[in-house]
């Protein structure tokens, strides 16, 4: 079975973000960059799934401009083996996204599609259950668990009642929690062999996709600044303020 793994370049997650002094985005010019954290763990899967003999390949794709290249570089030094970009302008909005994995779904045919539940940077969270509705495949989110057998994928995911078990025969979708795994790195030697790997460039117009932007951002602000903590002199002024203040209890 092949594997198919998407990842995502985004701002570094131990970086401050800042907004542009036009407010028309966050500022990424000069700024450090790193592969989505959520797509780490889904690549990290796919690689043990490979390790266990449950795939034979583990293809990355990253749909983007060219720094997108070092994300994709970074995957197959942790040990994809091959890699596709699709080069875009800008990092798709997830509609034209899901639409452009479809297509490379179409022409790689994996039997799973691992990708991260969301990017950090715009948290859309849509872009997984998007592609597998195009694809008319099942679809399996927030894993904190998967466990594949007999064709098909059981896996769990947190909800606010407790764990979801959930069973989706391949080819399917399935997005990655952040406790699914812990992502292994890069190995220096990994990293020189890397380059020698195979690494395939498109572009949305060769896959027949519309990736024009069909959302419009008016303004982006930083949020307001968290207010200072009080302290109280006993459980009955704290009740009170959580009555009366926060409005958290009847």
């Amino acid at each position: 079975m092949k594997i198919l793994v998407t990842v995502k370049r985004v701002i570094d997650p131990y970086i401050k973000v800042r907004v542009r002094a036009d407010q028309s985005a966050v500022e990424t010019d000069g700024v450090k960059m790193a592969m989505n954290p959520f797509c780490e763990n889904a690549l990290e899967e796919a690689l043990r799934w490979r390790e266990a003999g449950i795939a034979n390949e583990v293809v990355v794709l990253s749909v983007g401009n060219d720094s997108c290249v070092e994300t994709l570089r970074t995957a197959l030094a942790i040990g994809a083996d091959r890699a596709i970009h699709v080069k875009a302008a800008n990092t798709p909005q997830p509609l034209a996204t899901a639409k452009i994995i479809t297509a490379v779904a179409k022409r790689e045919d994996p039997g799973v599609i691992w990708m991260g539940k969301q990017g950090i940077d715009g948290d859309y969270n849509q872009t997984g259950q998007m592609t597998a509705a195009l694809l008319g495949w099942g679809q399996g989110l927030f894993l904190s668990s998967a466990k594949f057998a007999d064709g098909v994928v059981t896996g769990e995911s947190e909800v606010d009642s407790g764990i979801r078990v959930i069973q989706v025969k391949t080819p399917c979708v399935l997005t990655a929690d952040l406790r699914l795994n812990e992502a292994r790195y890069a190995t220096l030697p990994n990293i020189m062999k890397a380059k020698k790997k195979p690494f395939e460039t498109l572009t949305p117009e060769e896959l027949s996709v519309d990736a024009s932007d069909r959302l419009t951002t008016l303004i982006v602000n930083t949020p307001p600044p968290r207010a200072g903590g009080v302290r109280v002199a006993d459980v009955a002024e704290l009740v009170s303020k959580l009555r009366e203040e926060a409005k958290v209890i009847a």
